[in-house]
């Protein structure tokens, strides 16, 4: 029988969830639901000296924001918690003790110093079946000295004995076979008795376990950690039970080599981040993709396509397109490099998507922002003016520099424009053009159009002076969308009014 599809998301809460978490947080989710399954939110604080007041609360809010829905974590509940690790220690312990118990883990009583002196002494020393005899451990101290250092309150970790000259294979669903010889893994920790926690390695597992996680869905940078896990879920006893390893290609720098850090978008004007982040610690506060201005779905169909294709050429995919087309045999093997442009284009095409009412609910915050009341103008204006432009704009917030002139009357023309365009003639043109829009009956765009062209013709006027000259007066400078839907929707009085000052205002 196929055992029912679980995935887990597991991050430390350690600082801001990095784009790189949650491109692994969404493909475990698309996985997870296109398959019927089951997402599970663990949240992995056993670093205790690492730990960030706020960051579970930000990883929650992120993946909310994103639309990752989850089925059991710390808030949801579920059948197998506690879904933070530091409220399992007794769990972890009994797991100790039965690896104790059965030979397959020791004791070691090494301070950070004695340590270090070996690595001094032992050029690429690892702690193994070929070092653990010459320290201090309980396989090379007698049995009554161990327990004479235990009672006495000695700290101690515990390793996991593995044996060397051993292949060790791990069948990954994007990779293959990847075959380690064990002679290469040291013993790792796998507790501490000083925080009387886990580490990674042994907490990671016996969650996978009890929580009957089907699919281990995580970045290529756990891969050399996974002999490791295989070695101990034999070690357990649990080989029938192991998860499917799933290791994702990185994400690149958008330019040069290497993965992508937060210095990349520092430098190249980017975030990483899902949200804006403030560091409780330094006050830095770093950029995030909400607060940028982008989308939630352009964020996610933008993580989607990196190191993953649905088979064919589409690229906007909404999440649950990207749950039908999602497949493990189309994710890349290679790194998928960052490219912050083509996240850009996402939103641009994601925001075309919204109606121009929706948009100017959003563009008002936007508008107050640079002191314009938005209760000044009803909502079919500000929609209106939205559509005009929202053709040209990656951001809600850039709405403001391409309409910016249907709620606030320039005051200052484009010098350049200016120099081109206004003759010592101009003025007179201009008022002569006042005359042909006051006797308009009707002022649309349709309407108005072909009347000031032919009025153009009629008086052998230079056709591109004109226009850009009438765009200057009203706009400010030579560009916007089409000058006849501009004064449509501005309206004869505005319209005339903004020529009458430009003729006040503008010398040639």
């Amino acid at each position: 029988m196929e055992r029912k599809v679980r995935v887990r998301f597991a991050p430390s809460p350690t600082g801001p969830l990095h784009i790189g978490g949650v491109r692994t947080a969404l493909y475990n989710y698309l996985f997870a639901r296109q398959h019927g399954g089951d997402m599970i939110l663990r949240i992995e604080d056993t670093d205790s000296q690492r730990f960030v007041p706020g960051a579970e609360d930000y990883i929650n809010e992120s993946l909310a924001w994103l639309g990752i829905g989850i089925d059991e974590g710390v808030r949801e509940g579920g059948e197998y918690g506690p879904y933070k690790q530091s409220e399992r220690r007794d769990i972890y312990r009994e797991h100790v003790k039965m690896l104790l118990d059965a030979g397959k883990a020791y004791i070691a009583f090494d301070t950070p110093a004695e340590l270090e002196q070996a690595r001094a002494a032992t050029p690429n020393f690892q702690y193994d079946a070929s070092t653990r005899g010459g320290m201090r451990n309980s396989l090379s101290l007698p049995a009554d000295e161990v327990k004479r250092l235990i009672d006495g309150g000695e700290k101690y970790v515990v390793r996991f004995k593995i044996e060397p000259g051993r292949d060790v294979v791990v069948n990954d669903l994007i990779r293959g076979k990847v075959t380690i010889n064990s002679s290469i893994l040291d013993d790792k920790v796998l507790y501490k008795s000083a925080d009387d926690l886990p580490t990674y390695h042994l907490a990671n597992i016996v969650d996978d376990h009890l929580m009957k996680v089907s699919h281990v869905i995580r970045g290529e940078e756990w891969l050399p950690s996974a002999p490791l896990h295989v070695l101990l879920y034999e070690a357990f006893g649990w080989a029938d039970t192991m998860p499917d390893f799933v290791h994702l290609p990185l994400l690149l720098k958008p330019d040069g080599k290497g993965k992508l850090s937060k210095r990349d978008g520092d430098r190249l004007g980017f975030p990483v981040f899902p949200l804006e982040w403030h560091d409780p610690k330094s006050g830095e506060i770093s950029s995030g993709y909400r607060e940028r201005g982008y989308l939630p779905q352009a964020v996610v169909n933008f993580l989607a396509l990196l190191g993953w294709n649905p088979g064919d050429d589409t690229e906007i995919m909404d999440m649950q397109q990207l749950i039908e087309k999602f497949s493990l045999d189309h994710c890349s093997r290679s790194g998928a490099r960052f490219d912050f442009e083509k996240g850009k284009w996402f939103n641009h095409k994601y925001l075309q998507e919204l109606s121009d009412a929706e948009l100017a609910q959003m563009f008002k915050p936007v508008l107050e922002a640079n002191g314009v009341d938005p209760n000044a103008f009803d909502d079919e204006y500000i929609a209106r003016a939205v559509g005009l432009v929202k053709g040209r704009i990656n951001f809600v917030s850039d709405l403001w520099e391409q309409s910016r002139f249907f709620f606030v009357e320039p005051t200052s023309y484009d010098e350049k424009a200016v120099r081109k365009r206004w003759s010592e003639d101009m003025p007179r043109i201009m008022g002569e053009l006042i005359e042909v829009l006051k006797g308009l009956d009707d002022f649309s765009s349709a309407a108005a159009e072909p009347v000031v062209l032919a009025w153009i013709a009629d008086k052998g006027y230079h056709l591109g002076n004109v226009m850009n000259a009438f765009r200057l007066t009203v706009v400010g400078e030579c560009k916007g969308p089409h000058m006849f839907d501009i004064t449509e929707l501005l309206g004869c009085d505005e319209t005339v009014r903004r020529i009458n000052n430009g003729i006040d205002r503008i010398k040639a």
